[in-house]
């Protein structure tokens, strides 16, 4: 690997220490369905976003709560001494990608078919918290 590369691969090592990242891989959610509820959440404080995806009627809500749990665990997992609470945390980017599409037929007049599209996504969440000091 050249010195460039090299050390561009350590300045992303680093960053990524101070990333609070959860990561949702083939979701068998349309990814535009589960921007409607990202959206909702996004740039939220971390107990308001929970509150919110708890009382949202969408599906989808319940898979974003769970992973927003899953990157509130991974911040405690790398500030151990700090109490959630006192570091105000928030949701600093989550983003929705389409993931693999299982294409599937389904009968339709005069012996023709029609394709459907299962759609599938990746989801990601960055957390972080308003107080840098840590």
């Amino acid at each position: 690997m050249g010195s460039r590369k090299h050390l561009r691969a350590e300045q992303v090592k680093e960053e990524n220490k101070t990333k609070y990242i959860a990561k949702l891989n083939n979701c068998p959610t349309s990814p535009r369905k589960m921007r409607l509820v990202a959206d909702i959440i996004r740039g939220k404080e971390v107990d308001k976003a929970l509150a919110i995806l708890k009382y949202t009627k969408k599906e989808a809500a319940l898979r974003l709560e769970k992973l927003l749990l899953s990157a509130i665990s991974n911040w405690q997992a790398k500030n151990e001494g700090v109490r959630i609470e006192e570091s105000s945390l928030f949701v600093k980017e989550i983003f929705v990608d389409s993931g693999r599409m299982l294409k599937r037929l389904r009968p339709a007049p005069q012996g023709r078919a029609y394709r459907v599209r299962k759609r599938s996504n990746h989801v990601t969440i960055v957390v972080d918290s308003k107080n840098t000091n840590n």
